[in-house]
Parts: structure tokens; sequence; C-alpha cells
């Protein structure tokens, strides 16, 4: 890929109302960065928008070379490094910035979650599980939090573990987990997805928690309260068609009741790292190591005409409603609800939710 090409490529990133969904239907579209910033200010106007505010190449620029004096990379979604099992959700990370190395996320990975104010069983069971789980060539996954996260990561040391932050790969949060992180970062594998300096605002963790859930076969939870963001990664896991595992608690301690919920809601009960590869099952090695597909060299014929637009337009409302049934209520072509969708999303006309479900904004 040619230096031009990745700068497109974050500029679209960077650019308001650019999601991953829009951003890979744009390099699907249009086959490049290039091409699709060339065709943005169309798409933009026929969704309703006034003049697109694309990203200027001067601060894309100083992006990347914040990134490369950090020491890190930008791996984007169809390069080979790129996690192939994350690349499979519909919101996949455009681009991943990344410190170490890439190679831990070719092999079968598992997410360990949980409380940031867990207790002392909950993190001691979690540290043993990471280590066991590491000693049989599992790669743990987690967020770098409080509590049962640093367990995990603690326990992985001695094998291997990635560490997925909300905030930028250069801020530390919590900041008594820095040598920690700069330890995983030098040894293991430091993912962030937002650009440096981005300090860790709420609206950053359920981001956070849908990478680690798509980085991963399943996910374990280990203590969580039932409207933690724990329990947003197993949801997001269940999505995503991997195993969702939960560690039984006492009825009486408040931080295991979402995860007794979970496994009345048909969750694997686990209680060690034996249940843990029983639930997974055989892993098919073309689920770790499936090879990364180009894009498209160029964009097909736009064949969407006005009369389609007005009737997809008419079909939304506030309500988050699933594209397919778009398409099967408005009777247009699967792939012209697309566009115009991309275009309204353009526009900043429309958002995208979980389960490939739109709404107005």
């Amino acid at each position: 890929m040619t230096d031009a090409e990745r700068l497109a490529r974050l500029r679209l990133i960077r650019t308001p109302h650019v999601g991953p969904v829009s951003w890979h239907q744009l390099m699907q579209r249009f086959g490049s960065g290039e091409a699709a910033l060339e065709a943005l200010p169309g798409l933009t106007l026929r969704g309703g928008g006034g003049k697109a505010r694309i990203a200027s190449a001067d601060t894309a620029q100083r992006e990347m070379e914040r990134v490369a004096a950090l020491g890190a990379r930008y791996v984007f979604r169809d390069e080979a490094d790129y996690s192939p099992l994350l690349r499979e959700i519909e919101s996949a990370p455009p681009a991943l910035i990344v410190r170490g190395d890439m190679g831990v996320l070719h092999r079968p990975a598992v997410a360990i979650v949980g409380a940031r104010n867990a207790s002392a069983a909950a993190c001691r069971f979690a540290r043993q599980l990471a280590i066991d789980l590491a000693a049989r060539g599992v790669t743990v996954v987690s967020g770098l939090a409080r509590g049962v996260d640093t367990a995990a990561h603690v326990g992985a040391l001695g094998g291997s573990t990635a560490a997925v932050i909300a905030s930028g790969i250069d801020i530390a949060f919590p900041p008594e987990n820095a040598a920690l992180q700069e330890k995983i970062a030098s040894d293991q594998l430091l993912i962030a997805e937002q650009p440096p300096g981005t300090e860790p605002l709420a609206r950053h963790f359920p981001s956070r928690n849908r990478i680690i859930a798509g980085l991963t076969q399943g996910t374990v939870v280990i203590e969580a309260a039932p409207r933690s963001g724990s329990l947003i990664t197993a949801r997001r896991a269940g999505d995503y068609g991997r195993e969702v595992m939960a560690v039984p608690g006492s009825p009486l301690d408040p931080r295991a009741q979402g995860c007794n919920q979970l496994i009345r809601e048909g969750a694997t009960l686990v209680q060690n790292a034996d249940d843990v590869l029983e639930a997974l099952g055989p892993i098919d090695a073309r689920m770790v190591r499936e090879p990364a597909r180009p894009f498209a060299a160029a964009a097909p014929p736009d064949m969407t005409g006005d009369d389609d637009r007005r009737t997809v337009s008419d079909l939304l409302g506030p309500t988050p409603v699933a594209v397919d049934e778009l398409v099967r209520q408005s009777g247009c072509p699967a792939a012209a609800v697309q566009l115009v969708l991309l275009e309204l999303e353009l526009a900043g006309r429309i958002e995208r939710h979980a389960g490939a479900r739109v709404s107005l904004a």
C-alpha cells in the first residue's frame, strides 16, 4: 500500500459521519481511499447534506507522524496482519493502532472481562484462568481496566495477551497500570482505535468492548453488575456468534448478578480452563489464519434513482430497523438500499446500531 493511499484511508476514517460500516462500504464500492475521497462530496449531497467536511491531509499526516514517533503503526482492515476474526464483524474498525506483535491474534483467543471493583477471589480466579489458558497456547484478550482485566493480563504475561484500550495509544488508563501497559506494548500487543492523545471518554468504552468481543472465539465474564460494560462485551460476543461464558457467584453479591443472569440466559458455566476449552470446541485453522481479501478495483455503476431514495427514506424513523427489513419492505435491490443508507449516513441523517439496524438521527 502506498503512503498516499494510507493517508487517504486515514482521512476517510477521521471524516465526520464516516463510521466503520460506511468506511468499509466506501472501500468496497470505490476500491481505494483516494477514489472514495473523490466521491465523498457527491454522495453527501445526494444524501441531503451540505458540503462534506473531509479531514485535511495535514491533520492526517500529523497523526501518522505522531503514531510513528510513539513506536506504533496502523493496521488496516484488509491487511494480512489484521485479525481475521475481528474482520468478520460488521462494525470492525477500519484501522487499528498497535504496538507489539499482531501475531498473538493469529492463534486461538479468549476474552476475560469483569468488574473493576472485583473481589480478591475474582481477581485470583481471573489470574489463574489466564495462566492456564496462556499455558495452552491461547491468547488472553482484555481491556486493561482495574480489577478482573488487570488480573487477567498479569496472569497471561508468561504466555500471550493483548490489551485493547479506550484511549489513544499514548494514554495510560487507569494511571496505575502505566507500567503494565508499557510491558504489554513491549512484549505482547497493545491495541487502540482512537488517535493519539485521546482521553478515555465514556462513549469510547462500548466501542472498545466490541473490539474485545470481535477479536476472540469466546468471552468469559468474571463478576459483573447487571448493567456493566462487561455484559456489553458478552452480549456483543453473542451477537457475533461467539461463545459466551460466565463464572457463577453468590446470589448475595451484587457483583455476581450479571454473571448469574448470563448463565440463566444460556451462557456456558465455567469453573476452569478445561471448561473454557471444551466450550470453544475444536478451533478451525481457517478461522485464525483466513487471508485478507483486497477491496474491489472500481465502483459499480450507480443505478439508484430518486424514487428508490424516497422509498427508503420514507421507511426510516427514530426506531431502529433492520437493513434486511428495509430491503423487504421497499422492494428495492439490496445494493440500492445500501447505497441510499450510505448517502444518508454521510449526510448525518441516520445512525447505525448493533445488529445491522439503522434509524433517523
